[in-house]
Protein backbone atom coordinates (compact mmCIF):
# COMPACT_ATOMS: atom_id res chain seq x y z
CA UNK A 1 0.00 0.00 0.00
CA UNK A 2 2.80 2.38 0.93
CA UNK A 3 4.64 1.63 -2.33
CA UNK A 4 1.46 2.34 -4.27
CA UNK A 5 1.07 5.70 -2.55
CA UNK A 6 4.70 6.61 -3.23
CA UNK A 7 4.32 5.66 -6.88
CA UNK A 8 1.22 7.85 -7.14
CA UNK A 9 3.07 10.87 -5.73
CA UNK A 10 6.02 10.22 -8.01
CA UNK A 11 3.74 10.13 -11.03
CA UNK A 12 2.10 13.39 -9.93
CA UNK A 13 5.53 14.97 -9.40
CA UNK A 14 6.73 13.87 -12.82
CA UNK A 15 3.51 15.09 -14.38
CA UNK A 16 3.96 18.53 -12.80
CA UNK A 17 7.59 18.72 -13.94
CA UNK A 18 6.71 17.75 -17.49
CA UNK A 19 3.56 19.87 -17.80
CA UNK A 20 4.00 22.51 -20.50
CA UNK A 21 0.82 24.27 -19.37
CA UNK A 22 2.10 24.51 -15.82
CA UNK A 23 5.46 25.75 -17.10
CA UNK A 24 3.79 28.54 -19.10
CA UNK A 25 1.61 29.42 -16.12
CA UNK A 26 4.59 29.61 -13.76
CA UNK A 27 6.55 31.76 -16.25
CA UNK A 28 3.58 34.14 -16.53
CA UNK A 29 3.38 34.43 -12.74
CA UNK A 30 7.13 35.10 -12.55
CA UNK A 31 6.84 37.88 -15.14
CA UNK A 32 4.10 39.55 -13.10
CA UNK A 33 6.09 39.19 -9.87
CA UNK A 34 9.18 40.69 -11.52
CA UNK A 35 7.18 43.83 -12.29
CA UNK A 36 7.30 44.59 -8.55
CA UNK A 37 11.05 45.39 -8.48
CA UNK A 38 10.63 47.21 -11.80
CA UNK A 39 7.92 49.41 -10.27
CA UNK A 40 10.32 50.17 -7.43
CA UNK A 41 12.90 51.24 -10.00
CA UNK A 42 10.36 53.62 -11.54
CA UNK A 43 9.74 55.07 -8.08
CA UNK A 44 13.51 55.48 -7.68
CA UNK A 45 13.71 57.31 -11.01
CA UNK A 46 11.01 59.73 -9.85
CA UNK A 47 12.87 60.29 -6.58
CA UNK A 48 16.15 61.01 -8.36
CA UNK A 49 14.37 63.41 -10.70
CA UNK A 50 12.90 65.09 -7.63
CA UNK A 51 16.41 65.51 -6.21
CA UNK A 52 17.39 67.26 -9.42
CA UNK A 53 14.45 69.64 -9.12
CA UNK A 54 15.47 70.34 -5.53
CA UNK A 55 18.99 71.15 -6.72
CA UNK A 56 17.61 73.47 -9.42
CA UNK A 57 15.36 75.22 -6.89
CA UNK A 58 18.17 75.63 -4.38
CA UNK A 59 20.52 77.20 -6.92
CA UNK A 60 17.74 79.31 -8.45
CA UNK A 61 16.82 80.76 -5.07
CA UNK A 62 20.27 82.28 -4.88
CA UNK A 63 20.84 83.10 -8.55
CA UNK A 64 17.39 83.81 -9.95
CA UNK A 65 14.51 81.62 -11.05
CA UNK A 66 12.53 81.40 -14.25
CA UNK A 67 11.92 84.97 -15.39
CA UNK A 68 8.94 86.48 -17.22
CA UNK A 69 9.30 90.16 -18.07
CA UNK A 70 5.94 91.95 -18.14
CA UNK A 71 5.79 95.59 -18.97
CA UNK A 72 5.98 98.41 -18.88
CA UNK A 73 2.43 99.25 -17.85
CA UNK A 74 1.34 102.88 -17.42
CA UNK A 75 -1.11 103.34 -14.56
CA UNK A 76 -3.09 106.48 -13.72
CA UNK A 77 -4.90 106.69 -10.35
CA UNK A 78 -8.32 108.27 -10.06
CA UNK A 79 -10.74 108.88 -7.23
CA UNK A 80 -14.21 107.47 -6.80
CA UNK A 81 -16.71 108.24 -4.06
CA UNK A 82 -19.44 106.20 -2.45
CA UNK A 83 -22.12 107.13 0.05
CA UNK A 84 -23.49 104.77 2.69
CA UNK A 85 -26.99 104.71 4.18
CA UNK A 86 -25.97 107.39 6.69
CA UNK A 87 -24.92 109.62 3.79
CA UNK A 88 -21.29 109.30 4.85
CA UNK A 89 -19.02 109.84 1.84
CA UNK A 90 -16.05 107.53 1.34
CA UNK A 91 -13.12 108.15 -1.00
CA UNK A 92 -11.52 105.32 -2.96
CA UNK A 93 -8.44 105.21 -5.16
CA UNK A 94 -8.77 103.16 -8.31
CA UNK A 95 -6.44 102.63 -11.24
CA UNK A 96 -6.65 102.85 -15.00
CA UNK A 97 -4.04 100.82 -16.85
CA UNK A 98 -2.61 101.54 -20.29
CA UNK A 99 -0.35 99.39 -22.46
CA UNK A 100 2.32 100.63 -24.91
CA UNK A 101 1.50 101.44 -28.51
CA UNK A 102 4.84 100.01 -29.64
CA UNK A 103 7.03 97.71 -27.58
CA UNK A 104 10.52 96.68 -28.69
CA UNK A 105 12.50 94.20 -26.62
CA UNK A 106 16.04 93.08 -27.33
CA UNK A 107 17.66 90.43 -25.13
CA UNK A 108 21.17 89.00 -25.17
CA UNK A 109 21.24 85.80 -23.12
CA UNK A 110 24.57 84.58 -21.74
CA UNK A 111 24.09 81.01 -20.46
CA UNK A 112 26.24 78.95 -18.14
CA UNK A 113 26.04 75.55 -16.51
CA UNK A 114 26.36 75.23 -12.75
CA UNK A 115 26.76 71.89 -10.98
CA UNK A 116 25.09 70.98 -7.73
CA UNK A 117 26.43 67.58 -6.74
CA UNK A 118 25.96 65.40 -9.81
CA UNK A 119 23.26 67.63 -11.31
CA UNK A 120 23.76 70.21 -14.05
CA UNK A 121 21.64 73.35 -13.86
CA UNK A 122 21.29 75.78 -16.80
CA UNK A 123 21.53 79.41 -15.66
CA UNK A 124 21.74 82.65 -17.60
CA UNK A 125 22.37 86.35 -17.36
CA UNK A 126 20.51 88.51 -19.82
CA UNK A 127 20.93 92.13 -20.80
CA UNK A 128 17.51 93.34 -21.91
CA UNK A 129 16.77 96.62 -23.63
CA UNK A 130 13.11 97.66 -23.64
CA UNK A 131 11.89 100.67 -25.59
CA UNK A 132 8.64 101.97 -27.04
CA UNK A 133 5.98 104.60 -26.65
CA UNK A 134 2.58 105.31 -25.13
CA UNK A 135 -0.11 107.21 -26.96
CA UNK A 136 -2.00 109.89 -24.97
CA UNK A 137 -4.12 108.02 -22.39
CA UNK A 138 -7.84 108.41 -23.12
CA UNK A 139 -9.91 108.20 -19.95
CA UNK A 140 -13.04 109.60 -21.57
CA UNK A 141 -13.98 106.08 -22.67
CA UNK A 142 -14.23 105.12 -18.99
CA UNK A 143 -16.51 108.09 -18.20
CA UNK A 144 -14.32 109.22 -15.34
CA UNK A 145 -14.78 112.72 -13.99
CA UNK A 146 -11.70 114.61 -15.27
CA UNK A 147 -11.42 116.36 -11.88
CA UNK A 148 -10.91 113.01 -10.17
CA UNK A 149 -7.96 111.93 -12.33
CA UNK A 150 -4.59 112.19 -10.57
CA UNK A 151 -2.22 112.80 -13.45
CA UNK A 152 0.55 113.82 -11.06
CA UNK A 153 0.57 110.36 -9.45
CA UNK A 154 0.91 108.37 -12.66
CA UNK A 155 3.45 105.55 -12.52
CA UNK A 156 4.97 102.80 -14.66
CA UNK A 157 5.17 99.18 -13.48
CA UNK A 158 7.42 96.37 -14.65
CA UNK A 159 6.79 92.74 -13.73
CA UNK A 160 9.76 90.59 -12.70
CA UNK A 161 8.81 87.38 -10.85
CA UNK A 162 12.13 86.73 -9.10
CA UNK A 163 13.64 89.97 -7.84
CA UNK A 164 16.78 88.13 -6.67
CA UNK A 165 17.90 88.09 -10.30
CA UNK A 166 18.08 91.89 -10.68
CA UNK A 167 21.77 92.82 -10.80
CA UNK A 168 21.77 96.59 -11.48
CA UNK A 169 19.65 99.66 -10.88
CA UNK A 170 16.94 99.97 -13.54
CA UNK A 171 16.76 103.55 -14.81
CA UNK A 172 13.67 104.54 -16.80
CA UNK A 173 14.18 107.13 -19.52
CA UNK A 174 10.78 108.82 -19.87
CA UNK A 175 10.75 111.37 -22.68
CA UNK A 176 13.70 113.56 -21.76
CA UNK A 177 13.70 112.71 -18.08
CA UNK A 178 15.19 109.87 -16.07
CA UNK A 179 13.28 108.10 -13.31
CA UNK A 180 14.75 105.23 -11.28
CA UNK A 181 12.54 102.22 -10.69
CA UNK A 182 11.77 101.41 -7.08
CA UNK A 183 11.27 97.87 -5.70
CA UNK A 184 7.72 96.75 -5.13
CA UNK A 185 4.38 97.52 -6.72
CA UNK A 186 1.83 100.21 -5.93
CA UNK A 187 -1.05 97.82 -6.65
CA UNK A 188 -1.56 94.22 -7.68
CA UNK A 189 -4.26 94.61 -10.33
CA UNK A 190 -2.05 93.03 -13.01
CA UNK A 191 1.34 92.18 -11.53
CA UNK A 192 2.28 90.37 -8.33
CA UNK A 193 6.03 91.04 -8.27
CA UNK A 194 8.19 93.71 -9.80
CA UNK A 195 9.25 97.36 -9.71
CA UNK A 196 7.59 100.72 -10.33
CA UNK A 197 8.54 104.31 -11.09
CA UNK A 198 6.62 107.56 -10.88
CA UNK A 199 6.59 109.51 -14.13
CA UNK A 200 5.72 112.99 -15.31
CA UNK A 201 2.57 112.84 -17.36
CA UNK A 202 0.40 115.66 -18.63
CA UNK A 203 -3.16 115.20 -19.79
CA UNK A 204 -3.24 114.50 -23.50
CA UNK A 205 0.49 113.92 -23.81
CA UNK A 206 2.27 110.92 -25.28
CA UNK A 207 5.50 109.45 -23.97
CA UNK A 208 8.54 107.60 -25.21
CA UNK A 209 10.45 105.30 -22.90
CA UNK A 210 13.47 103.03 -22.73
CA UNK A 211 15.40 101.20 -20.05
CA UNK A 212 17.91 98.38 -19.62
CA UNK A 213 17.70 95.37 -17.32
CA UNK A 214 20.61 93.27 -16.12
CA UNK A 215 18.87 90.10 -14.99
CA UNK A 216 19.85 86.63 -13.80
CA UNK A 217 17.55 83.65 -14.29
CA UNK A 218 17.44 79.91 -14.74
CA UNK A 219 16.03 77.57 -17.38
CA UNK A 220 13.38 79.89 -18.89
CA UNK A 221 13.14 83.48 -20.10
CA UNK A 222 9.69 84.69 -21.15
CA UNK A 223 8.10 87.95 -22.29
CA UNK A 224 4.53 89.24 -22.31
CA UNK A 225 3.37 91.03 -25.50
CA UNK A 226 1.87 94.16 -23.98
CA UNK A 227 2.38 96.42 -26.99
CA UNK A 228 -0.24 97.03 -29.63
CA UNK A 229 2.68 95.90 -31.71
CA UNK A 230 5.35 93.91 -29.87
CA UNK A 231 8.72 93.00 -31.34
CA UNK A 232 11.05 90.71 -29.37
CA UNK A 233 14.55 89.67 -30.41
CA UNK A 234 16.61 87.17 -28.43
CA UNK A 235 20.18 86.08 -29.17
CA UNK A 236 22.30 83.63 -27.22
CA UNK A 237 25.22 81.23 -27.42
CA UNK A 238 22.97 78.40 -26.17
CA UNK A 239 22.81 75.77 -28.91
CA UNK A 240 19.68 73.85 -27.83
CA UNK A 241 16.84 76.33 -27.34
CA UNK A 242 13.24 75.28 -26.96
CA UNK A 243 10.77 77.99 -27.93
CA UNK A 244 7.78 77.93 -25.61
CA UNK A 245 4.63 79.77 -24.77
CA UNK A 246 1.72 81.16 -26.73
CA UNK A 247 3.62 82.17 -29.86
CA UNK A 248 6.38 80.63 -31.94
CA UNK A 249 9.10 82.85 -33.44
CA UNK A 250 8.47 84.45 -36.81
CA UNK A 251 12.12 83.91 -37.59
CA UNK A 252 14.77 81.87 -35.87
CA UNK A 253 18.19 80.44 -36.65
CA UNK A 254 20.05 77.81 -34.65
CA UNK A 255 23.72 77.13 -35.31
CA UNK A 256 26.67 75.61 -33.49
CA UNK A 257 27.44 79.09 -32.16
CA UNK A 258 23.99 79.69 -30.67
CA UNK A 259 20.61 80.96 -31.80
CA UNK A 260 18.69 84.04 -32.84
CA UNK A 261 14.92 84.36 -32.65
CA UNK A 262 12.41 87.12 -33.37
CA UNK A 263 8.72 87.43 -32.53
CA UNK A 264 6.14 89.95 -33.76
CA UNK A 265 2.88 89.93 -31.82
CA UNK A 266 -0.10 92.25 -32.30
CA UNK A 267 -2.89 93.19 -29.91
CA UNK A 268 -5.37 91.08 -31.90
CA UNK A 269 -3.24 88.00 -31.13
CA UNK A 270 -4.03 88.16 -27.40
CA UNK A 271 -7.12 88.20 -25.23
CA UNK A 272 -6.92 91.58 -23.45
CA UNK A 273 -7.22 95.19 -24.67
CA UNK A 274 -4.83 98.12 -24.59
CA UNK A 275 -6.48 99.76 -21.60
CA UNK A 276 -8.81 98.82 -18.76
CA UNK A 277 -9.79 99.64 -15.20
CA UNK A 278 -8.74 97.73 -12.12
CA UNK A 279 -8.23 93.98 -12.37
CA UNK A 280 -10.93 93.06 -14.88
CA UNK A 281 -8.24 91.73 -17.26
CA UNK A 282 -4.98 89.86 -16.79
CA UNK A 283 -2.07 88.92 -19.02
CA UNK A 284 -1.67 85.29 -17.94
CA UNK A 285 -1.33 82.78 -20.75
CA UNK A 286 0.08 85.19 -23.32
CA UNK A 287 3.74 84.87 -22.37
CA UNK A 288 6.29 83.36 -24.73
CA UNK A 289 10.02 82.93 -24.87
CA UNK A 290 12.78 80.37 -24.74
CA UNK A 291 13.85 77.46 -22.55
CA UNK A 292 17.51 76.67 -22.10
CA UNK A 293 16.67 73.12 -23.05
CA UNK A 294 18.95 70.36 -21.84
CA UNK A 295 19.26 68.20 -24.99
CA UNK A 296 19.03 64.91 -23.09
CA UNK A 297 16.55 64.46 -20.27
CA UNK A 298 18.12 61.42 -18.65
CA UNK A 299 15.27 60.76 -16.24
CA UNK A 300 12.59 60.84 -18.92
CA UNK A 301 14.55 58.34 -20.98
CA UNK A 302 15.09 56.13 -17.94
CA UNK A 303 11.37 56.24 -17.18
CA UNK A 304 10.50 55.39 -20.79
CA UNK A 305 13.02 52.56 -20.68
CA UNK A 306 11.47 51.15 -17.49
CA UNK A 307 8.06 51.10 -19.20
CA UNK A 308 9.47 48.53 -21.62
CA UNK A 309 10.61 46.24 -18.78
CA UNK A 310 7.73 43.81 -19.23
CA UNK A 311 8.59 43.55 -22.93
CA UNK A 312 12.28 42.77 -22.28
CA UNK A 313 11.45 40.23 -19.57
CA UNK A 314 8.75 38.56 -21.65
CA UNK A 315 10.88 38.32 -24.79
CA UNK A 316 13.83 36.94 -22.82
CA UNK A 317 11.68 34.33 -21.08
CA UNK A 318 10.15 33.45 -24.45
CA UNK A 319 13.63 32.76 -25.82
CA UNK A 320 14.43 30.50 -22.84
CA UNK A 321 11.11 28.71 -23.18
CA UNK A 322 11.74 27.88 -26.83
CA UNK A 323 15.25 26.72 -25.95
CA UNK A 324 13.60 24.29 -23.54
CA UNK A 325 11.09 23.05 -26.07
CA UNK A 326 13.16 22.95 -29.26
CA UNK A 327 16.48 21.86 -27.76
CA UNK A 328 15.23 19.62 -24.94
CA UNK A 329 16.85 21.75 -22.25
CA UNK A 330 15.17 21.84 -18.86
CA UNK A 331 15.29 25.17 -16.96
CA UNK A 332 14.08 25.38 -13.36
CA UNK A 333 11.73 28.23 -12.28
CA UNK A 334 14.39 29.37 -9.80
CA UNK A 335 16.75 29.89 -12.73
CA UNK A 336 14.05 31.95 -14.45
CA UNK A 337 13.85 34.07 -11.29
CA UNK A 338 17.58 34.75 -11.30
CA UNK A 339 17.49 35.69 -14.97
CA UNK A 340 14.49 37.96 -14.37
CA UNK A 341 16.20 39.67 -11.42
CA UNK A 342 19.24 40.28 -13.63
CA UNK A 343 16.97 42.00 -16.15
CA UNK A 344 15.40 44.08 -13.36
CA UNK A 345 18.86 45.08 -12.15
CA UNK A 346 19.53 46.49 -15.61
CA UNK A 347 17.30 49.50 -14.85
CA UNK A 348 19.04 50.32 -11.60
CA UNK A 349 22.40 50.13 -13.35
CA UNK A 350 21.06 52.28 -16.19
CA UNK A 351 19.83 54.99 -13.83
CA UNK A 352 22.96 55.14 -11.67
CA UNK A 353 25.39 55.15 -14.61
CA UNK A 354 23.27 57.66 -16.56
CA UNK A 355 23.71 60.29 -13.85
CA UNK A 356 27.46 60.25 -14.45
CA UNK A 357 28.03 59.32 -18.10
CA UNK A 358 24.80 60.14 -19.96
CA UNK A 359 22.01 57.87 -21.14
CA UNK A 360 23.54 56.47 -24.34
CA UNK A 361 26.79 55.38 -22.70
CA UNK A 362 24.90 54.08 -19.67
CA UNK A 363 22.58 52.00 -21.84
CA UNK A 364 25.54 50.40 -23.62
CA UNK A 365 27.45 49.69 -20.40
CA UNK A 366 24.39 48.36 -18.54
CA UNK A 367 23.37 46.17 -21.49
CA UNK A 368 26.84 44.65 -21.78
CA UNK A 369 26.97 43.98 -18.02
CA UNK A 370 23.53 42.33 -17.84
CA UNK A 371 23.91 40.35 -21.09
CA UNK A 372 27.34 39.11 -19.95
CA UNK A 373 25.91 38.05 -16.59
CA UNK A 374 22.96 36.19 -18.12
CA UNK A 375 25.02 34.58 -20.91
CA UNK A 376 27.73 33.48 -18.47
CA UNK A 377 25.14 31.93 -16.18
CA UNK A 378 23.24 30.30 -19.04
CA UNK A 379 26.37 28.81 -20.58
CA UNK A 380 26.53 26.45 -17.60
CA UNK A 381 22.83 25.62 -17.90
CA UNK A 382 22.96 24.88 -21.62
CA UNK A 383 26.50 23.46 -21.74
CA UNK A 384 26.47 24.36 -25.43
CA UNK A 385 28.50 27.05 -27.21
CA UNK A 386 25.94 27.16 -30.00
CA UNK A 387 22.99 27.82 -27.69
CA UNK A 388 25.01 30.30 -25.63
CA UNK A 389 26.02 32.25 -28.72
CA UNK A 390 22.46 32.18 -29.99
CA UNK A 391 21.20 33.44 -26.62
CA UNK A 392 23.72 36.30 -26.61
CA UNK A 393 22.59 37.28 -30.10
CA UNK A 394 18.93 37.26 -29.10
CA UNK A 395 19.59 39.35 -25.97
CA UNK A 396 21.66 41.87 -27.95
CA UNK A 397 18.83 42.07 -30.48
CA UNK A 398 16.21 42.64 -27.76
CA UNK A 399 18.19 45.38 -25.99
CA UNK A 400 19.08 46.97 -29.32
CA UNK A 401 15.43 46.95 -30.37
CA UNK A 402 14.38 48.72 -27.16
CA UNK A 403 17.17 51.28 -27.58
CA UNK A 404 15.98 52.12 -31.09
CA UNK A 405 12.43 52.62 -29.80
CA UNK A 406 13.71 54.94 -27.06
CA UNK A 407 15.54 57.09 -29.60
CA UNK A 408 12.49 57.50 -31.82
CA UNK A 409 10.01 60.04 -30.54
CA UNK A 410 7.58 60.28 -33.45
CA UNK A 411 7.94 56.74 -34.80
CA UNK A 412 8.39 54.75 -31.57
CA UNK A 413 4.83 53.36 -31.66
CA UNK A 414 5.14 52.37 -35.31
CA UNK A 415 8.54 50.71 -34.90
CA UNK A 416 7.45 49.01 -31.67
CA UNK A 417 4.26 47.66 -33.24
CA UNK A 418 6.09 46.34 -36.31
CA UNK A 419 8.77 44.80 -34.10
CA UNK A 420 6.23 42.99 -31.96
CA UNK A 421 4.48 41.79 -35.12
CA UNK A 422 7.77 40.33 -36.32
CA UNK A 423 8.36 38.66 -32.92
CA UNK A 424 4.89 37.14 -33.01
CA UNK A 425 5.49 35.94 -36.56
CA UNK A 426 8.80 34.30 -35.64
CA UNK A 427 7.19 32.67 -32.60
CA UNK A 428 4.38 31.26 -34.72
CA UNK A 429 6.90 29.98 -37.29
CA UNK A 430 9.11 28.27 -34.71
CA UNK A 431 6.15 26.65 -32.98
CA UNK A 432 4.20 25.66 -36.10
CA UNK A 433 5.22 21.97 -36.00
CA UNK A 434 5.18 21.45 -32.26
CA UNK A 435 2.54 19.00 -31.11
CA UNK A 436 1.69 20.57 -27.76
CA UNK A 437 -0.63 17.71 -26.76
CA UNK A 438 1.93 15.06 -27.53
CA UNK A 439 4.72 16.99 -25.84
CA UNK A 440 4.92 15.48 -22.40
CA UNK A 441 8.42 16.12 -21.12
CA UNK A 442 11.55 18.17 -21.61
CA UNK A 443 14.64 16.02 -21.44
CA UNK A 444 18.23 16.99 -20.83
Amino acid sequence: MENSTNNTFERIGKSIKSSITLKLFSISILILLLLIPVSQVRTLISEREGYRYDAVREVSEKWGGQQTITGPILTIPYKTYTTDVDKEVYEHTNYAHFLPENLRISSIVNPEIRKRGIYEIPLYNTRVNIAGDFTPPDLNAFKINPQHIQWEDAFVSLGIPDMVGIKDVILLKWNKESHPFEPGLTNNDILTSGVNSKVSLLEGSSAEFSFDINLNGSEKLNFVPLGKKTNVKVTSTWTDPSFNGRYIPDHHEITEEGFEAEWNVFDFNRNYPQQWLGDIHNTYGSEFGVDLFMPVNHYQKNMRSAKYAILIITLTFLVYFFFEILNKRKIHPFQYILIGLSLSLFYTLLLSITEHFGFDSAYLISSIMVISLIVGYSSVIFNSKKLTTLLASFLALIFGFIYVILQLQDYSLLVGSVGLFVVLGVTMYLSRKIDWYALSSVKN
